[in-house]
């Protein structure tokens, strides 16, 4: 390849911060749409419950997501404490890697897209955000309609009950919490927070063979107690 080819290359070499939901599975598919090359995945999981924080998916499962997609993950434990030094050095690892892009699945966050631009911008990292501003409810009709299959995996006890828990995201489910009227239709707010098991992205799927239910702190979780990988014909079968 001549030099220029190679530099177009790297030019779109990016990174997907990767939270196992929706949000930043749709993120994904669009930045690879765009023609971003996507060398790795990015996920923390809380020290303490060895689960990413508010999804509650277990670490396992989330390297299952990626076995899935066939991106290599990237994963480490944080605290409160150190999730900013963990967050610096997941980006000095990818500028080790000459990736100087990163992908996330933000929708209108202000704050939050504030604080990683700043993080990102002073170790010469481009933040790309293919969701920003766009209306939750034509993302939601976007992600069911390029046939993505989540499910809920936690939702805030005092916004939404525990019948939500484990519920499929899919046209019944839009109906059905556009009739909330005060949540956030994409959960951006903490109302919910999903899990994608299938999509046009995967070339596998994830089977949740046995799941239950638990409240912790307020929040109710999906507990995936099995689940395993299949190949897209047996899911059909």
């Amino acid at each position: 390849m001549s030099e220029k080819g190679e530099g177009l290359m790297q030019e779109k070499t990016a990174a997907c911060s990767w939270s196992s939901g929706k949000d930043s599975c749709l993120a994904l598919y669009k930045a690879i749409k765009d023609g971003y090359r996507i060398e790795r995945l990015f996920n923390f999981i809380s020290r303490k419950y060895k689960r990413v924080s508010f999804h509650g998916a277990t670490a396992e499962i989330v390297r299952l997501q990626s076995e899935a997609i066939g991106i290599p993950l990237i994963q480490k434990e944080t605290t409160e404490e150190n999730y900013e030094e963990s967050f610096r050095s997941t980006l000095s690892e990818l500028k080790a890697r000459n990736i100087n892009r990163i992908v996330r699945g933000d929708i209108h966050l202000e704050d939050l897209r504030r604080w990683v631009e700043d993080v990102c911008n002073e170790q010469g990292i481009e933040v790309i955000l293919p969701l920003w501003k766009q209306s939750p409810e034509m993302l939601l009709q976007e992600f069911i309609g390029l046939g993505f299959k989540a499910v809920l995996a936690s939702v805030w006890a005092e916004k939404l009950d525990s019948s939500w828990v484990g519920r499929c995201i899919d046209k019944e489910f839009l109906v059905d919490i556009k009739k909330t009227g005060c949540l956030d239709l994409c959960g951006e707010n903490g109302e919910f927070h999903s899990f994608v098991y299938d999509g046009p992205i995967f070339s596998k799927r994830i089977n949740l063979k046995k799941t239950g239910k638990v409240l912790i702190d307020g929040f109710w979780f999906l507990d995936i107690q099995e689940y395993g990988l299949e190949d897209k014909g047996e899911a059909r079968q």
